[in-house]
């Protein structure tokens, strides 16, 4: 380096900060040996606060605009003055830039559900979480009760302690609020800026303040949920009765779902029982007025000893000759065969459901096959 560059360097001081981070909140201007000289151009931008601190003490905070650092305010600091110290001048100062713009969509959440005493459901649990946006209102006590020599200060270091904050004031509001549950939703903004206000000056005594905060959504443990979702279907059925059969009905469209036999068969128990259920409630009368004895027709549904049983389940059988099996034949089939003699007491038999293979005479069904003779013939 010329001797000429050397000498401009020591003549002025050119101090900015052009912030591309977008997270970071205080940044320190760094010259060698902290050494600010005489008649510095200090720019300041919008959105920016300039911190001057003079050997170890803030003296004094720069809005936005230009300033030439060489009032009587400001320490002579030209090292071309202090020959005796060889180029290095005992006044030490530090310029910190504060960014005072909006840090936007910080989020915010409750970690463990709140308890609190709703009126109208008793003691439950919510979970609640949200954004928030936080600016430096004082730029001054920021640096002094938060960022102190840190060169770089950003959004990270300070959000975890204003999230804890949020959370804090929140769940202190919304258990002593009485707001019932199912109201909360309608009352997000108002609950918002009521948090907002109350930890307002909580965080002025860091310099920093929050202009806006939002409540994204107010949720129910999922046990609770489900019993509001209940709830909410009695009173869309009206009364038990109604809801008996909506849910009767939809356990039978659940069943159709179902293609297998297990399936069917309770959805047709099902519609029984609700097919009972709705000839008990009928009343007792005919269309043209009360029933008589001479009106058997209208007089009343058949009740449930009055309808016939379910018809029996027909078998089918398999026969294993030699190795082989046959099948699947009928009783009616085995009947016939018993009469020709190509079925025995001691052929084995099987049908569904049953546990192995057994003689024709093990099965109870098919032993009658060899007990019962015909008549005699006619004219015998």
């Amino acid at each position: 380096m010329g001797i000429f560059d050397f000498l401009s360097g020591e003549f002025i001081d050119v101090i900015h900060w052009v912030d591309d981070t977008r997270d970071t909140m205080v940044w320190r201007f760094d010259r060698e040996g902290h050494e600010i000289k005489y008649g510095a151009k200090l720019t300041v931008r919008e959105g920016q606060a300039a911190v001057f601190v003079h050997e170890g003490q803030l003296a004094d905070v720069f809005t936005p605009g230009l300033y030439m650092l060489e009032t009587n305010n400001m320490p002579i600091l030209t090292t071309l003055q202090h020959w005796d110290h060889g180029f290095k001048s005992p006044f030490k100062s530090e310029i910190y830039f504060v960014n005072t713009t909006r840090f936007a969509d910080l989020k915010w959440g409750t970690k463990n559900p709140i308890m609190l005493r709703d009126p109208e459901f008793g003691p439950t649990r919510l979970r609640a979480y949200g954004t928030y946006t936080v600016k430096v209102s004082d730029p001054a006590r920021f640096l002094v009760e938060i960022v102190g020599t840190d060169g770089e200060f950003t959004m990270d270091e300070i959000s975890y302690q204003i999230r804890n904050i949020i959370v804090q004031e929140f769940s202190r509001i919304i258990a002593s609020a009485g707001i019932p549950v199912l109201d909360m939703a309608a009352n997000t903004g108002a609950l918002g800026k009521l948090v907002a206000t109350h930890i307002a000056p909580v965080l002025e005594q860091y310099g920093l303040t929050i202009p806006e905060l939002y409540i994204e959504n107010i949720s129910l443990p999922p046990a609770v949920e489900e019993a509001l979702d209940k709830r909410t279907s009695l009173g869309m059925a009206g009364d038990l009765g109604r809801f008996t059969e909506y849910s009767a009905a939809e356990a039978m469209t659940s069943a159709a779902r179902n293609t297998g036999g297990a399936g069917a068969g309770i959805g047709a128990g099902i519609g029984m029982g609700l097919g009972m259920g709705l000839a008990r409630q009928l009343p007792q009368s005919g269309p043209w007025g009360p029933v008589t004895p001479d009106q058997p027709q209208l007089a009343k549904m058949p009740t449930a000893a009055q309808l016939p049983p379910p018809a029996p389940v027909e078998h089918v059988w398999h026969i294993a000759e030699a190795g082989q099996t046959r099948g699947p034949f009928s009783k009616a089939d085995l009947g016939r065969m018993a009469l020709d003699g190509s079925l025995t007491r001691d052929t084995h038999v099987w049908t569904p459901g049953q546990d192995g293979w057994q003689t024709a005479d093990e099965v109870a069904e098919l032993a009658q096959l060899f007990t019962i003779l015909p008549p005699p013939p006619p004219g015998a």
